[in-house]
């Protein structure tokens, strides 16, 4: 470890846990605000489906990355769906979703965004709702592919799909039968 990482280490843990958990909260939403203009600027200037491509490309690789990060810290060896669901329940996306519901048994599992900070910031702005399922299901499916080859993610719902009331979107996470 770097002498600048140990003074960081030094300073953060000299913080109150309660300023420390506002101070990492406040960087997961401002990553989310960075990918938002981002895209909003790619939007604008080569229109939807283009933003929506680089996003989807960008956050495959971050899915694979995430989950390879996430296993390597929190120590986990095997990885059945109630795992792959504890650690995405730890990922930027999911802290960032203030309003979710996690559904787990050993071979199945649900996620589901009940009220998703992203698409209401957008309606709050006179925006399209964007059709995001391209980008999530590919951040999704190489999360789940780097944890577990053998755990499928379907999407029962997400825009553009039409939703059902009371949530955004809701993803299924199986054990493929060997």
């Amino acid at each position: 470890m770097n002498r600048g990482t140990e003074q960081d280490r030094e300073m953060l843990n000299a913080l109150q846990k309660e300023k420390l958990l506002d101070l990492f909260f406040l960087h997961i939403r401002n990553l989310w605000r960075v990918d938002g203009l981002y895209f909003l600027g790619i939007e604008e200037k080569f229109g939807t489906d283009a933003a929506t491509q680089i996003d989807a490309d960008c956050w495959k690789l971050i899915g694979q990355l995430e989950a390879k990060e996430l296993k390597k810290t929190f120590g986990f060896k095997e990885i059945d769906v109630a795992a792959l669901l504890n650690l995405l329940t730890k990922t930027s996306w999911a802290l960032d979703q203030t309003n979710k519901e996690v559904e787990v048994s050993r071979n199945r599992g649900i996620f589901r965004v009940v009220k998703c900070r992203t698409q209401e910031t957008r309606i709050r702005k006179g925006l399209d709702v964007f059709p995001c399922k391209k980008v999530r299901f590919d951040y999704l499916k190489s999360f789940a592919k780097e944890l577990n080859p053998q755990i499928e993610v379907e999407c029962k719902v997400c825009p553009p799909d039409q939703r059902p009331d009371g949530f955004w979107c809701e993803w299924e996470f199986k054990l493929r039968s060997i």
